[in-house]
């Protein structure tokens, strides 16, 4: 029996022992998504979750996806086996005081051009647009998320922003996704100047590369990918519907615009088709963080344990609650 394998079986036995579910994110490793029970987006994986009987949930993930499982299992002891693993954007707006990564990112752009101090905050916006709804995307804190009047994922995001009574919405923190629904809505969107440093890097020549290299696979893209990707893809959606769409396809090969963990799943699930990269280093650092061995760590001391306050979580579930009203 190899290492892995031992490892694999003394995760299998502690989460069996403990009452625990693993839940892994498609940007995971092989092995990891391998090990959990099920695999997925962020917010898919943490509503699945809920409705389990289990007493604990190992995210194999993000921050951010970690405290979206404690917001809507309250009740369940939630576990990050790697603490460090964050998400950049995520960490690109802030309810109030300075952002960490300030000194690498922009601030906040205004529709007039402006853009904003990096220390600029969710309240600031706020109180400079009176009234104008925040529609925050899944990909953020937990207190931002209470900060904001309704959630939206990549998926259902141009839905949620046509929901809303009103002609301007705010949208943080992907400028990327905003301009999507911009460009797919009726509303006028002021946009924060974040983004997904994977997506964000790839170009339209990078498009252009992939289907001279590839000439019969279809282009699919993430909507965190920039406007001249986007207008040159086949199919734009999240990564749980690139997964969808790649089954009922009749298509047998696909440029895959979105990070690389995804390809896995895809080619597990799809053993007929071929799939391809849009560009090799579509890897997230952070993603990678989680190993068999953080998963083992985790389930063996119970650590880290991630539990959102209540005062941030009650209205963090709201403006969760509110875009699961309307899909």
């Amino acid at each position: 029996m190899s290492n892995e394998d031992s490892i694999s079986d003394n995760i299998l036995s502690l989460k069996e022992k403990k009452n625990a579910v693993i839940l892994a994110h498609n940007y995971q490793r092989e092995e990891v998504q391998d090990i959990a029970d099920y695999t997925g987006d962020s917010l898919e994986l943490s509503r699945t979750a809920a409705t389990t009987d289990a007493d604990v949930i190992v995210f194999c993930g993000v921050n951010f996806m970690a405290e979206s499982a404690s917001i809507l299992s309250p009740d369940k002891i939630v576990l990050l086996p790697v603490m460090e693993a964050c998400c950049p954007m995520a960490d690109m707006v802030t309810v109030s005081g300075k952002r960490k990564i300030r000194n690498q990112f922009p601030g906040f752009k205004y529709e007039d051009g402006y853009t904003y101090p990096a220390d600029f905050t969710l309240r600031d916006i706020r109180k400079r647009h009176p009234g104008i709804p925040v529609v925050t995307y899944v990909n953020t804190t937990a207190d931002v998320k209470a900060e904001s009047d309704i959630c939206c994922t990549s998926a259902n995001s141009i839905k949620i922003v046509e929901s809303l009574d009103t002609d301007t919405v705010i949208c943080i923190p992907d400028r990327n996704l905003s301009a999507w629904i911009e460009k797919n809505s009726t509303k006028k969107v002021i946009a924060w100047d974040g983004f997904c440093h994977v997506h964000d890097r790839v170009t339209a020549d990078d498009v252009i590369k992939a289907r001279e290299a590839h000439p019969d696979a279809m282009v699919l893209a993430h909507p965190e990918c920039r406007m001249e990707v986007l207008e040159q893809a086949d199919h734009i959606t999240s990564t749980s519907g690139m997964i969808r769409y790649a089954k009922s396809s009749d298509a047998k090969e696909f440029v895959i615009g979105t990070e690389t963990g995804l390809l896995y799943n895809l080619r597990k699930e799809n053993p007929g088709k071929i799939f391809y990269p849009l560009r090799q280093d579509m890897v997230c650092p952070n993603m990678k963080k989680t190993s068999l061995r953080s998963v083992l760590h985790a389930l063996e001391t119970m650590t880290h344990q991630i539990k959102v306050p209540e005062e941030i979580r009650v209205p963090a579930k709201r403006a969760l609650d509110r875009m699961l009203a309307v899909i």
